[in-house]
Formats: C-alpha cells, structure tokens, sequence
C-alpha cells in the first residue's frame, strides 16, 4: 500500500494541489531530513519511542474490534507512501531511504507483529472453536496484551537507533547495518527463544489459579 501511494504520489498530474511545489521542496531540501535532528537526541529517542510504543499498545489493545488494525496500517503505508513519493519526485529518493532504513526494518516489523496479536484477538470471538466466545477472548486476551508489554523494550531499541543512528554523520553502509543487526538480533531471540519457550507449552496466559478452570464442552 505504501509503495502505490508511492507512485501514485510520484505520477500525479496535478501534484501541486497535494503540495505546492515550494513547499515540495523545502520538504525534500531540508524538512524530512531535519526532522531526525531538530531535537536533542535522547528527547527525540524519547519522544518516537514514547508514539511507537502507543500505537502498538493500540493495536494489541483495540485489534479486538476488528477495523483498528488496518485503519492504523493504512494511515501508516499512506503517510510514509506519500513522503516517499514527494522525496523521489524532488530526487531525494536516496535521502529517503537512508533516514527511514536504519529505524525502520524494526520499527515496522514491531508494528505489525502488534497489527498481528490484535488481530488474533479479534479473530478469537469470530472463530472460538470448541469454547464460548467470551472464554475464547478472554484467553488470547491474557495471552497476547504481553505483546504489547514486550514491544516496548524492542521500541525502545529502535527509538534509540532513530534517535541516535539515523541522524548521525555515520556511513549510510554503517547506519543500515546496524539497523538490519538490530532486526536481525531480534528475530534470533524471537525463533530460538520463543521456539523453545513454544516447544516447552509455554503460552503467555496465567496460571490455571488466576486464569480460572476451563469449561467442559461438547
């Protein structure tokens, strides 16, 4: 969805009434850039962290619904799509690249790994096999709002890498690296760690004291 809105932005006839051309620009001249740099560097960490973390609890919390999953998604791939689109129309398609990249390989995959646990919620009352739906819901409830509760710490990661990396006079080699380590990092510790967690019947909800007995049915 991004990249159409990419090139759907790129190809517009009548771009001018998106964005005046001035302002294209000074958007690509120095506004995209800037942001990642106008603010200290530990309060901008801060401050994406603090939005990241938001919206993933968000996702987790409100997937239940069903629509805020894709609305969320869809402002997302529009937003960064559109962007994209004024940065290659203005040549600065390169520029683009080098700040969202290093941030973004595991800013994103966080994003949707929260996108997926609300969905999954949702999809438990809509299809709650052999339980009642508000048993159904009740168990992935408990069992994925830790999602949200763990990707904190992995938004933390990739707040520090945009506030720190991204703006940095780094070699765009070194600031995509590390931002493909982190995300790399990531997925060793979810497939061995998790694996074996899975493996051992571990499921994130709680014990059988507080989560309650479980209902015979037919």
């Amino acid at each position: 969805m991004a990249v159409g809105y990419g090139i759907w932005t790129y190809h517009h006839p009548q771009l001018d009434l998106l964005m005046p051309e001035a302002e294209r620009e000074a958007y690509a001249g120095s506004q995209f850039e800037d942001y990642y740099s106008e603010h200290p560097n530990s309060s901008f960490a801060a401050q994406v962290w603090t939005n990241n973390a938001w919206i993933a609890a968000q996702e987790v919390a409100f997937g239940v619904t069903g629509v805020w999953v894709p609305f969320i998604l869809f402002l997302n791939a529009q937003g960064v799509g559109i962007a994209g689109g004024i940065m290659a129309e203005q040549g600065a398609a390169d520029v683009f690249w080098l700040n969202i990249l290093p941030h973004g390989l595991m800013e994103i995959t966080a994003i949707f790994i929260a996108g997926a646990a609300g969905l999954r919620i949702f999809w438990a009352w809509v299809a709650p096999g052999q339980q009642r739906r508000l048993t159904s819901l009740a168990y992935e409830g408990r069992r994925l709002i830790t999602v949200a509760v763990g990707l904190v710490v992995v938004l933390l990661v990739s707040g520090i890498v945009e506030g720190f990396v991204t703006p940095s006079a780094m070699p765009p080699w070194l600031k995509i690296g590390i931002g493909a380590l982190v995300l790399a990092a990531y997925w060793v510790y979810t497939l061995v760690l998790g694996g074996r967690a899975h493996r051992a019947g571990v499921t994130g909800d709680l014990g059988r004291y507080d989560a309650g007995s479980h209902e015979l049915t037919a």
